[in-house]
């Protein structure tokens, strides 16, 4: 739908409304919003991380571990408060890891990084295998560092096949290209990285199975269409209506890196393409059941704010906004 309509729809309905853009503006930056002082500590611990395995490496070049990158929603200013671990991409090398299986190449890194880390105080126990993933454990903090394996291709940006998280298979990434992806849209958009943190708290608070990279990718293409207007109810009608209007069949690709012609659409299927990658379709993770509640959710939250638009009471208006914005909700 045309964001000019859905603008002025808003407007229309304004005169009525019970609360301002201000009052969701401060909600989010109380509640949804991670506090950049825990930002600060959370990046100079995986900081330190990343420059002792640095340093580690340059006195032992025979060392199988390449390098650490930041990744995931701190790196891409996208993180909300709930924000309990973060993410990094540890690159191996790939003679050191060649027919492992994704249980050997785990192992493989955690027994490296015990390694590196016996010097800095750093016990085996604060490293364990996860689900597709090395876990270290700060015993003062709290945090969680996700290190997840990329295996390096020898291209350019920093390509590899990392262990995708819902499959196990082996998927072509850029960390570097997809950082500078999510960059372009929150500079065209100042919008962006606000809403996809209010979209992830709004599922967090809903309890329903929609991966962040998807709703970032929605988000984006919504960016790249339409643009994403600066009012908070309007962004929200935008992103709930694409939703049920194309009940997501309608191709997401973007040509950052590569042509439409690259791509292989899913006949009858979902198509939304990682803007790095043309192979990697993340409508492959979206069964029926998943699709058709991500569906109903976005209807559900859609008449929730229609009714807090046009609300009557303020009780009325907050009820509603609590469906979408969780129990904690109030202006």
């Amino acid at each position: 739908m045309d964001t000019n309509v859905l603008v002025s729809g808003l407007k229309e309905g304004r005169m009525r409304m019970l609360f301002t853009n201000q009052d969701l503006k401060n909600f989010i930056e109380i509640k949804v919003n991670v506090k950049s002082e825990k930002v600060n500590e959370y990046r100079k611990q995986v900081n330190r991380l990343r420059d002792n395995l640095t340093d580690y490496i340059k006195e032992n070049p025979d060392f199988g571990l390449v390098k650490m990158l930041h990744s995931g929603s701190v790196r891409k200013g996208t993180a909300i408060s709930t924000l309990n671990d973060m993410d990094v991409a540890i690159y191996v090398k790939p003679d050191q890891v060649e027919n492992y299986t994704e249980e050997q190449v785990l192992t493989y890194i955690k027994d490296g990084l015990v390694k590196a880390y016996k010097r800095y105080n750093m016990t085996e126990d604060q490293f364990s295998i996860g689900r597709h993933c090395i876990k270290v454990s700060f015993k003062g903090s709290g945090l969680d560092v996700d290190v997840v394996p990329v295996i390096p291709n020898g291209e350019p940006d920093d390509r590899g096949h990392l262990i995708a998280q819902d499959t196990g298979e082996r998927v072509l990434t850029s960390i570097p290209l997809h950082l500078s992806f999510i960059r372009s849209r929150k500079n065209s958009n100042s919008n962006y990285a606000t809403m996809v943190r209010v979209t992830k708290w709004w599922r967090n608070k809903n309890d329903f199975k929609m991966k962040s990279f998807l709703i970032e990718m929605i988000w984006a293409h919504i960016a790249d269409s339409e643009g994403i207007s600066d009012d908070i109810v309007t962004a929200l009608q935008q992103f709930y209506r694409y939703i049920i209007n194309t009940e997501l069949k309608d191709p997401i690709i973007f040509e950052d890196h590569y042509k439409k012609s690259e791509v292989t659409l899913v006949e009858n299927g979902i198509n939304i393409f990682d803007p790095v990658n043309p192979d990697n379709n993340l409508g492959d993770s979206l069964d029926y059941l998943k699709l058709e509640r991500i569906i109903d959710e976005a209807d559900e939250a859609l008449g929730s704010l229609s009714l807090a638009i046009q609300a009557s009471t303020k009780n009325v208006a907050i009820s509603s906004l609590k469906q979408i914005f969780g129990t904690s909700f109030s202006f």
